[in-house]
């Protein structure tokens, strides 16, 4: 191979990636606002960006065991899929054990945003908001974390404290 061949393919490489980029005709579109907000379904911390609806453990015991017992067992002992349920205090060594929704993640309102956006595993984002907050509740009681009657909604769900709320450190620039 000659000097002058990496060089061709590489020019030839990037001439196919910038042809790959440019817009024209059946190489795409741009996505429209109705589109584009079918995605645009973040929840952070603080519960922006929560939607109208609530539910209760009670409630969310139903939807779990319709959608959710195949993946993640009767009581979220995670057979044959993920362990939602159990752990707390399983973070201490170096290689933590037990990662779980009660034992690893620090807002409530995290679990709600997986839940809608990528669950059921078979078919994300097919739940109703209210069956989210139900589920979200029922995985929160299970846990230990809210009782089986509370209601978990907009208001309520950014201030439940989690076991696990302050185990991670803050990102500072720089780190």
């Amino acid at each position: 191979m000659s000097m002058r061949e990496p060089a061709a393919l590489a020019l030839l490489l990037a001439l196919a990636c910038a042809a790959a980029r440019a817009e024209g005709p059946g190489l795409g579109r741009s996505a429209a606002p109705s589109e584009i907000a079918r995605f645009d379904i973040s929840v952070g911390p603080d519960g922006v960006g929560l939607p109208p609806g609530s539910g209760t453990a009670r409630e969310g015991r139903m939807v779990y065991e319709a959608r959710c017992v195949a993946c993640h067992g009767e009581k979220g002992e995670g057979k044959p899929n993920d362990r939602l349920v159990g752990g707390v205090g399983a973070l201490a060594g170096q290689k933590p054990a037990t990662k779980t929704v009660g034992s690893y993640w620090p807002y409530a309102t995290t679990v709600f945003d997986y839940v809608r956006r990528a669950m059921p595993f078979d078919a994300p984002k097919s739940l109703r908001d209210e069956d989210v907050y139900a589920v979200t509740a029922y995985l929160l009681h299970l846990n230990g974390v809210i009782g089986e009657d509370a209601t978990v909604d907009a208001a309520t769900l950014p201030k439940i404290e989690m076991p696990n709320r302050n185990g991670f450190a803050p990102f500072a620039p720089g780190d």
